[in-house]
């Protein structure tokens, strides 16, 4: 007998527990039929219904335009299918709102999730319209870049927006893991995107089957291994931390870190100030007046993320499989190293071969490859940098999103390399298998944020 009522309180507890996952319902933002509802702002290109599809076509002299609803959403659950034509450029405004600008025009403002049918493929990525511009795409999600079927075809979408995180699918594939600093309430607007020559002027952008749940009981989807862009400062996700991700660097004091070649941390000369940890800038001599700072754990295999801010003229840099048994000669602490440098006003630009001495580059080793120019920010502003060093030696250089150094360490080609470089007279050069991280003193002042890792 207790057996039974046992096994009735477990049947109702799992039904209760299936109900509450399951409060959210799903409404239909668009009928079929009519465009109420939804009121176009900013732009001019018209909105028809054809087939039971909302379907809007590009037109001359016109900013991007965007079909809105005429209600608000913070937090929801959206899917929809999208059909392009052409190369034409489209995406989906979430939470987003309109402002005047000094041209007394009224423009659409907020995260848009992008519908990109160009060979980048970005589908699925996060653009902030007219306000931080590109915030996550899928460089480094081969499977997300490769979810979208291309123009001529229904794609099917979804958008979770649920607190300060934004999750992006595209035909069931997970593209975008978004964590921001913002958490908005706004429209959700579907784009027409403005066109540069008249021959682009009649293309296409139909959706769709557009649903949506929101209000009490939503449920995000299972965690997954899609990448994290965490905009939030020195700040771990619950995702990243099943994913394996940990913080090196925790924002408020050097906890993890001590003076390369030393046991004890600097005296001097590396600060914490506002979540950020910066190296004060002194004569521009390489690591002879504070010293490089290491972290206290070792690192085989790693995908390791950071971003930096440098000051004009400054020189710096990150180094890994650093082996501090090498005699630097007072100097910093020999490695393999992802050059950080003011490439315009330090003249360490124009040394060394080819570039390789560039910002990003594998220090006097090999040159980076900028292929964007308008993702090379500023000095001043903040960039992302990315080290990956695969179990199989293949070690890759990225920056702001972009892949542009890859090598295999301990090839010939490798060893070519460092027997012409000013390493060559360091034995074993780059080869250890595990060793710290590194952040340069190079007498310049420099900033970092965010420094987070994951062991491979």
């Amino acid at each position: 007998m207790k057996r039974k009522q046992l096994t009735w309180i477990s049947l109702c507890l799992g039904i209760h527990l299936l109900q509450a996952q399951n409060t959210a319902k799903w409404t239909p933002l668009f009928d079929g039929k009519t465009l109420n509802g939804w009121s176009v702002k900013a732009g001019t290109a018209p909105y028809k219904v054809i087939n039971g599809a909302i379907v809007g076509t590009t037109v001359e002299k016109s900013p991007n335009t965007f079909l809105c609803t005429d209600k608000e959403y913070d937090d929801f659950i959206l899917e929809f299918e999208f059909k392009g034509e052409g190369t034409m450029n489209s995406g989906v405004q979430i939470r987003s709102n309109t402002r005047t600008e000094a041209d007394g025009k009224t423009y659409v403002f907020g995260w848009q999730m992008e519908i990109d049918p160009s060979p980048r493929a970005w589908t699925g990525g996060i653009y902030d319209e007219r306000r931080r511009m590109w915030i996550s795409f899928p460089n480094y999600h081969e499977a997300g870049k490769k979810a979208y079927k291309g123009s001529g075809t229904w794609n099917k979408f979804r958008i979770e927006a649920l607190g300060k995180t934004v999750r992006t699918w595209v035909n069931g594939i997970p593209v975008t893991h978004l964590v921001d600093t913002l958490q908005e309430k706004g429209f959700i607007g579907l784009q027409v995107h403005s066109i540069n020559k008249p021959e682009q002027a009649g293309q296409t952008a139909a959706f769709r089957n557009i649903r949506i749940q929101s209000g009490a009981g939503l449920k995000g989807s299972p965690l997954d291994d899609c990448p994290v862009v965490n905009i939030a400062k020195n700040a771990l996700s619950e995702t990243e931390k099943k994913q394996g991700w940990e913080l090196l660097f925790n924002g408020q004091d050097l906890s993890g870190w001590r003076s390369a070649m030393k046991t004890t941390q600097p005296t001097g000369g590396w600060l914490v100030k506002d979540g950020e940890l910066l190296i004060q800038g002194s004569d521009g001599s390489e690591s002879r007046s504070y010293g490089d700072i290491v972290t206290t754990q070792n690192f085989k295999a790693f995908d390791l993320t950071f971003e930096f801010k440098l000051t004009e003229g400054a020189n710096s840099g990150v180094k890994y499989f650093v082996n501090e048994a090498l005699d630097a000669k007072g100097g910093s602490a020999i490695g393999l190293e992802y050059q950080l440098l003011d490439d315009v006003k330090h003249p360490d630009a124009k040394m060394g071969a080819a570039g390789n001495r560039t910002l990003a580059s594998l220090y006097d080793l090999i040159p980076s490859y900028k292929l964007e120019p308008r993702f090379q920010r500023k000095i001043g502003t903040w960039n992302q940098a990315r080290i990956v060093a695969l179990p199989n030696n293949t070690i890759q250089h990225w920056l702001n999103g972009y892949k542009v150094v890859e090598y295999e360490r301990k090839s010939n080609i490798f060893d070519a390399l460092v027997a012409r470089s000013k390493y060559v007279v360091f034995p074993g050069f780059g080869t250890i298998d595990e060793a710290p991280i590194l952040l340069q003193d190079h007498g310049n002042t420099v900033f970092f944020r965010n420094i987070k890792i994951k062991k491979l």
